[in-house]
């Protein structure tokens, strides 16, 4: 029961000191709330608001009419620009698409002929272009069908069905990811930041003279950190998901927070392990950037899991924040229920207990040493 008590009380003193601590403070509030909202709300994964140039040199109807069915949200008004403009506008950036209609286009597709249609792309806005280029290509050759009379009938019909996000909005993916990626940085930051900031003032000598053992005091830094953010994330996911962006969430929250703990668990042991290698608050910020950066790039949040090679999907399996992006999608989008789960847990569970003993491991040897 001592043991208890000693992580309890020295749980206590950590959640004492964050209470003064005005800038962390106001960093976990940040990141809970404005650093979700803003990207969910103001990022567009797919096609939106694409510019679009065109260079009319037939100048006919039908070369009019392509203009008009190029439409907002997905693209803006199309501007009427010279042949000569087109290098200049694409250099500077101005226009994203610019179509080139070339003379006599409308009287070759009404004779029967096959008139090519130039489509000039600046690929540098990836996203846009690789998507915009695909939307724009169907939107004109069905047009271009109606118009010139000509029917070619699709041999089968495809008929496409999105389950758990049926108008395919991004900001409702963004809003979990930057969760996730919070969730990451700040269990990091308060445990590794808290444990420096205690050898730096010579605070962690004096825990050592009482009878407190390596195991009490990591056991108090995680604990503390853990409650912290799952409250943070759980206030998040209400007031900022759920109320101020809309987003519907199907899943169990306490499964969901239960799964957030475990990730927590892994999280801040390997915090731990990091301060064991840094002298210094500022060391463990450097560290901290080539260990969580591959973290959260490579865990199927940013780019998913299939696209990358097999031998690096096998290595970010030993990640947990692999295992957490998973969970959090099956969770709250597809309302996935502890038996559909319940092994990517154990992993999550399995690596988080990895860490923690090599991390306490390492803590004793720096204590002693």
């Amino acid at each position: 029961m001592n043991k208890f008590s000693h992580v309890f009380r020295l749980g206590i003193k950590e959640l004492i000191s964050l209470r003064y601590d005005s800038v962390l403070l106001l960093f976990m509030l940040y990141a809970f709330s404005v650093a979700i909202y803003m990207p969910a709300s103001g990022s567009a994964i797919g096609v939106h608001n694409a510019s679009v140039a065109i260079v009319d040199e037939d100048n006919s109807r039908l070369s009019r009419q392509l203009a008009q069915v190029l439409r907002p949200p997905e693209f803006q008004t199309p501007v009427f620009i010279p042949f000569a403009q087109i290098d200049p506008v694409l250099d500077s950036g101005r226009f994203t698409f610019v179509i080139n209609v070339p003379v006599h286009f409308q009287a070759d597709l009404l004779a029967g002929k096959q008139p090519e249609l130039q489509m000039n792309v600046d690929a540098t806005a990836m996203s846009q272009a690789f998507m915009g280029a695909g939307y724009m290509g169907r939107i004109l050759q069905r047009e271009l069908q109606q118009l010139s009379g000509v029917s070619s009938a699709a041999p089968v019909k495809l008929t496409t069905r999105a389950l758990f996000n049926s108008n395919m909005q991004s900001g409702w993916f963004l809003a979990i990811i930057q969760i996730i990626n919070n969730v990451t940085i700040l269990a990091v930051l308060l445990t590794g930041t808290a444990l420096l900031r205690e050898r730096e003032h010579g605070t962690l000598e004096h825990l050592l003279v009482l009878p407190l053992t390596a195991l009490e005091i990591m056991l108090a830094k995680v604990w503390t950190s853990l409650l912290v953010v799952v409250v943070c994330t759980w206030l998040s996911l209400e007031l900022v998901v759920k109320k101020a962006l809309g987003i519907p969430l199907a899943g169990s929250m306490l499964l969901y927070l239960s799964v957030t703990s475990l990730y927590l668990f892994a999280s801040t042991s390997l915090a731990v392990f990091l301060t064991t290698l840094a002298r210094s608050i500022p060391q463990f910020g450097l560290l901290t950037i080539p260990v969580l950066m591959p973290m959260l790039l490579l865990s199927g949040g940013t780019t998913p899991l299939d696209s990358m090679p097999v031998w690096l999907q096998w290595l970010m399996q030993l990640s947990p924040t692999t295992h957490f992006v998973s969970l959090s999608t099956a969770i709250l989008f597809r309302d996935a229920g502890f038996a559909l789960v319940w092994s990517e847990m154990l992993a999550l569970t399995a690596i988080g207990a990895a860490f923690f003993l090599v991390a306490l491991m390492r803590f004793r040897r720096s204590l002693t040493s």
